[in-house]
Protein backbone atom coordinates (compact mmCIF):
# COMPACT_ATOMS: atom_id res chain seq x y z
CA UNK A 1 0.00 0.00 0.00
CA UNK A 2 0.86 3.71 -0.54
CA UNK A 3 0.54 5.79 2.77
CA UNK A 4 1.13 9.59 3.17
CA UNK A 5 3.29 11.14 5.98
CA UNK A 6 1.18 13.38 7.13
CA UNK A 7 1.84 16.28 9.55
CA UNK A 8 5.38 14.93 10.01
CA UNK A 9 7.00 17.72 11.86
CA UNK A 10 4.15 17.96 14.18
CA UNK A 11 4.85 14.55 14.34
CA UNK A 12 0.77 14.07 14.15
CA UNK A 13 0.14 11.26 12.03
CA UNK A 14 2.11 7.88 12.34
CA UNK A 15 1.46 6.85 15.90
CA UNK A 16 -2.03 7.55 15.37
CA UNK A 17 -2.16 5.32 12.73
CA UNK A 18 -0.23 2.99 14.26
CA UNK A 19 -2.74 3.11 17.47
CA UNK A 20 -5.53 2.78 14.76
CA UNK A 21 -3.85 -0.39 12.90
CA UNK A 22 -3.39 0.87 9.78
CA UNK A 23 -0.28 -1.18 9.54
CA UNK A 24 -1.87 -4.73 10.49
CA UNK A 25 -1.20 -7.20 8.13
CA UNK A 26 1.54 -4.94 6.57
CA UNK A 27 5.07 -6.73 6.19
CA UNK A 28 7.58 -4.45 5.56
CA UNK A 29 7.52 -0.58 5.51
CA UNK A 30 9.83 1.66 2.89
CA UNK A 31 10.27 4.66 4.08
CA UNK A 32 11.98 8.00 2.51
CA UNK A 33 13.18 11.39 4.05
CA UNK A 34 15.18 13.75 1.66
CA UNK A 35 18.83 13.95 2.57
CA UNK A 36 22.09 14.70 0.94
CA UNK A 37 23.20 11.72 0.22
CA UNK A 38 21.91 8.19 -1.23
CA UNK A 39 21.93 6.09 2.33
CA UNK A 40 20.11 3.92 4.43
CA UNK A 41 20.62 2.96 8.40
CA UNK A 42 20.28 -0.35 10.74
CA UNK A 43 19.53 -0.41 14.05
CA UNK A 44 18.74 2.87 16.13
CA UNK A 45 20.34 5.77 14.53
CA UNK A 46 21.31 9.06 16.04
CA UNK A 47 18.18 11.29 17.36
CA UNK A 48 15.36 10.25 19.88
CA UNK A 49 12.47 9.67 20.62
CA UNK A 50 9.81 12.14 21.69
CA UNK A 51 6.83 13.81 23.39
CA UNK A 52 5.40 16.64 21.67
CA UNK A 53 2.60 18.13 24.71
CA UNK A 54 0.69 21.44 25.35
CA UNK A 55 -0.14 22.72 28.37
CA UNK A 56 -2.60 25.25 28.62
CA UNK A 57 -3.08 27.43 32.07
CA UNK A 58 -6.61 28.89 33.84
CA UNK A 59 -6.74 31.54 36.05
CA UNK A 60 -8.86 34.87 36.67
CA UNK A 61 -8.75 38.46 34.17
CA UNK A 62 -8.82 41.59 35.91
CA UNK A 63 -7.39 45.21 35.22
CA UNK A 64 -3.79 44.27 35.43
CA UNK A 65 -3.24 48.01 37.20
CA UNK A 66 -6.26 49.20 38.76
CA UNK A 67 -7.43 45.59 40.67
CA UNK A 68 -4.56 42.70 39.79
CA UNK A 69 -4.91 41.11 43.61
CA UNK A 70 -7.89 40.02 41.71
CA UNK A 71 -6.80 38.13 38.58
CA UNK A 72 -5.01 35.27 38.89
CA UNK A 73 -2.27 35.01 35.82
CA UNK A 74 -2.16 32.05 33.51
CA UNK A 75 0.71 33.55 32.10
CA UNK A 76 2.50 33.51 35.51
CA UNK A 77 2.10 29.20 35.36
CA UNK A 78 3.38 29.23 32.46
CA UNK A 79 6.95 31.49 33.15
CA UNK A 80 7.11 29.03 35.96
CA UNK A 81 6.53 26.26 34.43
CA UNK A 82 9.34 27.07 32.11
CA UNK A 83 11.87 28.73 35.10
CA UNK A 84 11.23 24.72 36.64
CA UNK A 85 11.97 23.28 33.97
CA UNK A 86 15.08 25.68 33.06
CA UNK A 87 16.65 25.05 36.67
CA UNK A 88 15.56 20.81 36.19
CA UNK A 89 17.49 20.65 32.83
CA UNK A 90 21.10 20.24 34.66
CA UNK A 91 20.23 16.95 36.44
CA UNK A 92 18.83 15.34 32.81
CA UNK A 93 20.74 13.11 31.08
CA UNK A 94 23.06 14.62 28.73
CA UNK A 95 21.22 12.99 25.81
CA UNK A 96 18.00 14.47 26.45
CA UNK A 97 16.74 17.57 24.25
CA UNK A 98 13.86 19.68 24.90
CA UNK A 99 12.43 23.01 24.10
CA UNK A 100 9.24 25.25 23.72
CA UNK A 101 7.26 28.02 22.81
CA UNK A 102 3.99 29.97 24.07
CA UNK A 103 1.46 29.76 21.37
CA UNK A 104 -0.83 31.88 24.45
CA UNK A 105 0.43 34.53 26.46
CA UNK A 106 -2.16 36.55 26.58
CA UNK A 107 -4.46 38.98 24.93
CA UNK A 108 -2.69 42.64 26.08
CA UNK A 109 -0.61 43.70 29.09
CA UNK A 110 -3.50 45.68 30.61
CA UNK A 111 -5.53 42.45 31.24
CA UNK A 112 -4.61 39.49 33.93
CA UNK A 113 -4.64 36.88 31.61
CA UNK A 114 -6.80 34.08 32.16
CA UNK A 115 -5.59 31.86 29.79
CA UNK A 116 -1.99 30.69 28.67
CA UNK A 117 -0.28 27.84 27.09
CA UNK A 118 3.11 26.65 26.37
CA UNK A 119 3.84 23.79 23.81
CA UNK A 120 6.81 21.42 24.81
CA UNK A 121 8.83 19.09 23.07
CA UNK A 122 10.27 16.35 25.49
CA UNK A 123 13.48 14.08 23.51
CA UNK A 124 15.14 10.81 24.65
CA UNK A 125 16.53 7.95 23.33
CA UNK A 126 14.72 5.22 24.55
CA UNK A 127 11.36 4.44 26.00
CA UNK A 128 11.50 4.14 29.69
CA UNK A 129 13.74 7.90 29.42
CA UNK A 130 10.99 9.54 27.42
CA UNK A 131 8.23 8.54 29.83
CA UNK A 132 10.31 9.91 33.14
CA UNK A 133 11.26 12.76 31.37
CA UNK A 134 6.98 13.58 30.60
CA UNK A 135 6.60 12.39 34.02
CA UNK A 136 9.17 15.15 35.11
CA UNK A 137 7.15 17.79 32.64
CA UNK A 138 4.08 17.23 34.34
CA UNK A 139 5.05 17.31 37.65
CA UNK A 140 6.44 20.98 37.80
CA UNK A 141 3.59 21.85 35.58
CA UNK A 142 1.68 21.14 38.48
CA UNK A 143 3.89 22.92 40.52
CA UNK A 144 3.42 25.84 38.90
CA UNK A 145 -0.29 26.14 39.10
CA UNK A 146 -0.42 25.80 42.84
CA UNK A 147 2.09 28.41 43.24
CA UNK A 148 -0.11 30.43 40.73
CA UNK A 149 -3.23 29.39 42.69
CA UNK A 150 -3.86 28.57 39.05
CA UNK A 151 -5.22 25.19 36.63
CA UNK A 152 -3.29 23.38 34.60
CA UNK A 153 -4.71 20.47 31.92
CA UNK A 154 -2.19 19.15 29.38
CA UNK A 155 -2.77 17.45 25.96
CA UNK A 156 -0.52 15.30 24.05
CA UNK A 157 -0.52 16.74 20.33
CA UNK A 158 2.13 13.82 19.04
CA UNK A 159 4.58 11.43 19.82
CA UNK A 160 7.50 9.89 18.25
CA UNK A 161 9.05 6.63 19.40
CA UNK A 162 13.16 5.98 18.79
CA UNK A 163 13.50 4.51 15.21
CA UNK A 164 15.19 1.15 15.35
CA UNK A 165 15.28 -0.16 11.59
CA UNK A 166 15.40 -3.28 9.97
CA UNK A 167 19.10 -4.86 9.37
CA UNK A 168 18.55 -7.56 6.63
CA UNK A 169 15.54 -4.92 4.07
CA UNK A 170 18.61 -2.21 4.63
CA UNK A 171 21.17 -4.16 3.39
CA UNK A 172 19.27 -4.98 0.29
CA UNK A 173 18.29 -1.71 0.46
CA UNK A 174 22.39 -1.03 0.42
CA UNK A 175 23.21 -3.26 -2.32
CA UNK A 176 20.47 -1.85 -4.77
CA UNK A 177 22.13 1.71 -3.29
CA UNK A 178 25.66 0.53 -4.84
CA UNK A 179 24.09 -0.52 -8.20
CA UNK A 180 21.90 2.76 -8.86
CA UNK A 181 24.61 5.02 -7.22
CA UNK A 182 24.79 8.84 -6.71
CA UNK A 183 23.48 10.79 -9.86
CA UNK A 184 26.05 12.48 -11.70
CA UNK A 185 26.15 15.98 -10.68
CA UNK A 186 27.15 18.79 -13.48
CA UNK A 187 29.30 21.88 -13.06
CA UNK A 188 26.50 24.44 -12.99
CA UNK A 189 24.88 21.98 -10.21
CA UNK A 190 28.10 22.13 -7.87
CA UNK A 191 28.62 25.40 -8.30
CA UNK A 192 25.15 26.51 -7.19
CA UNK A 193 25.41 24.06 -4.29
CA UNK A 194 28.63 25.67 -3.17
CA UNK A 195 26.96 29.29 -3.53
CA UNK A 196 24.30 28.38 -0.82
CA UNK A 197 26.69 26.92 1.36
CA UNK A 198 28.95 29.94 1.15
CA UNK A 199 26.05 31.88 1.62
CA UNK A 200 25.09 30.10 4.87
CA UNK A 201 29.03 30.33 5.88
CA UNK A 202 29.26 26.76 5.64
CA UNK A 203 32.38 24.60 3.88
CA UNK A 204 31.97 24.57 0.34
CA UNK A 205 32.18 20.95 -0.10
CA UNK A 206 29.20 21.16 -3.08
CA UNK A 207 27.32 18.11 -3.67
CA UNK A 208 28.02 14.44 -2.32
CA UNK A 209 30.13 12.30 -5.05
CA UNK A 210 31.20 9.11 -3.21
CA UNK A 211 28.19 7.21 -1.16
CA UNK A 212 28.46 6.51 2.68
CA UNK A 213 28.84 2.72 3.90
CA UNK A 214 26.54 1.05 5.16
CA UNK A 215 27.82 0.93 8.95
CA UNK A 216 26.57 -0.51 12.38
CA UNK A 217 24.90 1.13 14.63
CA UNK A 218 26.83 3.38 17.26
CA UNK A 219 27.57 2.08 20.46
CA UNK A 220 26.34 5.00 21.92
CA UNK A 221 23.15 6.52 19.64
CA UNK A 222 23.82 10.48 19.48
CA UNK A 223 21.10 12.86 20.14
CA UNK A 224 19.20 14.84 17.36
CA UNK A 225 15.79 14.65 15.97
CA UNK A 226 13.24 13.05 16.14
CA UNK A 227 10.67 11.23 13.18
CA UNK A 228 7.02 8.97 13.88
CA UNK A 229 8.41 6.93 11.73
CA UNK A 230 9.96 5.59 15.34
CA UNK A 231 6.14 4.33 15.70
CA UNK A 232 6.12 2.15 12.18
CA UNK A 233 9.32 0.79 12.81
CA UNK A 234 8.42 -0.50 16.28
CA UNK A 235 5.35 -2.36 14.78
CA UNK A 236 6.29 -3.64 11.45
CA UNK A 237 9.94 -4.05 10.06
CA UNK A 238 11.11 -0.91 8.49
CA UNK A 239 13.64 0.95 6.67
CA UNK A 240 14.18 4.83 6.20
CA UNK A 241 15.96 5.97 2.43
CA UNK A 242 17.46 9.22 2.72
CA UNK A 243 17.66 10.69 -1.08
CA UNK A 244 20.35 13.25 -2.52
CA UNK A 245 17.92 16.10 -3.64
CA UNK A 246 19.31 18.81 -0.80
CA UNK A 247 23.04 19.81 -0.53
CA UNK A 248 24.97 18.65 2.67
CA UNK A 249 26.17 21.25 5.43
CA UNK A 250 22.58 23.43 5.64
CA UNK A 251 21.26 24.14 8.73
CA UNK A 252 18.21 22.72 8.50
CA UNK A 253 14.67 23.94 9.22
CA UNK A 254 15.94 27.25 7.58
CA UNK A 255 15.35 28.52 4.06
CA UNK A 256 18.67 27.60 2.30
CA UNK A 257 16.88 24.18 2.77
CA UNK A 258 14.59 25.21 0.23
CA UNK A 259 16.51 26.06 -2.50
CA UNK A 260 17.58 23.05 -4.05
CA UNK A 261 13.68 21.90 -4.56
CA UNK A 262 13.21 23.36 -7.76
CA UNK A 263 16.44 22.41 -9.04
CA UNK A 264 18.09 19.67 -11.32
CA UNK A 265 19.42 18.32 -8.02
CA UNK A 266 16.42 17.60 -6.57
CA UNK A 267 14.83 16.01 -9.32
CA UNK A 268 18.03 13.93 -10.30
CA UNK A 269 18.22 12.50 -6.57
CA UNK A 270 14.47 11.85 -6.02
CA UNK A 271 14.78 9.72 -9.69
CA UNK A 272 17.94 7.98 -7.61
CA UNK A 273 16.15 7.20 -4.50
CA UNK A 274 13.00 5.99 -6.75
CA UNK A 275 15.04 3.24 -7.92
CA UNK A 276 16.82 2.20 -5.12
CA UNK A 277 12.67 2.00 -3.51
CA UNK A 278 11.55 0.10 -6.76
CA UNK A 279 14.44 -2.60 -6.68
CA UNK A 280 13.99 -3.30 -2.87
CA UNK A 281 10.29 -3.54 -2.79
CA UNK A 282 11.00 -6.17 -5.80
CA UNK A 283 13.31 -7.86 -3.95
CA UNK A 284 10.91 -8.14 -1.03
CA UNK A 285 8.30 -9.58 -3.38
CA UNK A 286 10.44 -11.52 -5.17
CA UNK A 287 13.02 -13.08 -2.15
CA UNK A 288 10.89 -14.85 0.38
CA UNK A 289 13.91 -15.48 2.49
CA UNK A 290 14.20 -11.49 2.46
CA UNK A 291 11.09 -11.58 4.37
CA UNK A 292 11.37 -13.79 6.88
CA UNK A 293 15.36 -12.42 7.50
CA UNK A 294 13.50 -9.36 8.06
CA UNK A 295 10.78 -10.12 10.57
CA UNK A 296 13.39 -12.75 12.09
CA UNK A 297 15.45 -9.65 13.00
CA UNK A 298 12.41 -7.91 14.06
CA UNK A 299 11.56 -9.92 16.82
CA UNK A 300 14.55 -11.66 17.95
CA UNK A 301 17.06 -8.66 17.54
CA UNK A 302 15.41 -5.30 18.06
CA UNK A 303 12.97 -6.31 20.72
CA UNK A 304 15.52 -7.87 22.42
CA UNK A 305 16.37 -4.95 24.82
CA UNK A 306 13.48 -2.60 24.21
CA UNK A 307 9.67 -2.93 23.79
CA UNK A 308 7.20 -0.26 21.72
CA UNK A 309 5.57 0.96 24.48
CA UNK A 310 2.84 3.46 22.79
CA UNK A 311 2.87 7.26 23.92
CA UNK A 312 -1.00 8.28 23.36
CA UNK A 313 -3.98 6.79 24.83
CA UNK A 314 -7.39 5.28 23.06
CA UNK A 315 -8.57 9.00 23.73
CA UNK A 316 -6.04 11.28 22.51
CA UNK A 317 -6.87 12.36 19.17
CA UNK A 318 -5.13 14.09 15.61
CA UNK A 319 -4.56 18.05 16.53
CA UNK A 320 -6.14 19.04 13.06
CA UNK A 321 -6.15 22.28 13.87
CA UNK A 322 -2.65 22.98 13.94
CA UNK A 323 -1.27 25.46 11.16
CA UNK A 324 -4.96 25.58 9.79
CA UNK A 325 -4.86 29.75 10.47
CA UNK A 326 -1.13 29.76 8.77
CA UNK A 327 -2.55 27.85 5.78
CA UNK A 328 -5.45 29.76 5.53
CA UNK A 329 -3.42 32.56 5.04
CA UNK A 330 -0.90 31.71 2.62
CA UNK A 331 -2.40 28.61 1.01
CA UNK A 332 -4.06 31.25 -1.29
CA UNK A 333 -0.58 33.20 -1.94
CA UNK A 334 1.05 29.96 -2.51
CA UNK A 335 -1.18 29.26 -5.30
CA UNK A 336 0.28 31.84 -7.66
CA UNK A 337 2.94 30.05 -7.75
CA UNK A 338 1.73 26.44 -8.28
CA UNK A 339 3.74 24.76 -11.45
CA UNK A 340 1.67 24.50 -14.43
CA UNK A 341 3.45 21.65 -16.77
CA UNK A 342 1.35 22.57 -19.39
CA UNK A 343 2.85 25.89 -19.73
CA UNK A 344 6.42 25.16 -18.71
CA UNK A 345 9.31 22.53 -18.99
CA UNK A 346 10.04 23.31 -15.50
CA UNK A 347 9.52 24.89 -12.86
CA UNK A 348 12.57 26.90 -12.70
CA UNK A 349 11.03 28.58 -16.32
CA UNK A 350 7.95 29.03 -14.86
CA UNK A 351 9.54 31.43 -12.77
CA UNK A 352 11.88 33.04 -14.55
CA UNK A 353 15.14 31.92 -12.76
CA UNK A 354 18.34 31.08 -15.00
CA UNK A 355 20.05 27.96 -13.27
CA UNK A 356 22.56 28.44 -11.29
CA UNK A 357 21.92 31.87 -9.58
CA UNK A 358 25.06 32.13 -7.68
CA UNK A 359 24.16 35.21 -5.33
CA UNK A 360 21.77 35.77 -2.71
CA UNK A 361 19.63 38.82 -4.84
CA UNK A 362 19.90 42.04 -2.88
CA UNK A 363 16.26 42.90 -2.68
Amino acid sequence: MLWPGVAEELLGGKAYMVRDGVFNGVDAVLFTHVGNNLETTWGQPRGTGMVSVEYTYSGESAHSASAPWRGRSALDGVELMNIGWNMRREHLRPEQRSHYVIPDGGDQPNVVPSVASVWYFIREQDFANIRKNFDIANTISEAAAKMTDTTVTRKVIGTAAPRHFNKPIAEAAYANIQQVGLPQWTEDEQAFAKAVQRTVKDKEEGLAVELKKLEPPLEKPESGGSDDIGDISWTVPTITLNYPSNIPNLPGHHWANAMSMATPIAHKGIVAGAKVMAMTTIDLLSKPELLVQAKGYFANEQQKNQKYVPMISAEDKPQIHLNADIMARYRPEMKKYYYDPSKHATYLDQLGIKFPVLEKPKN
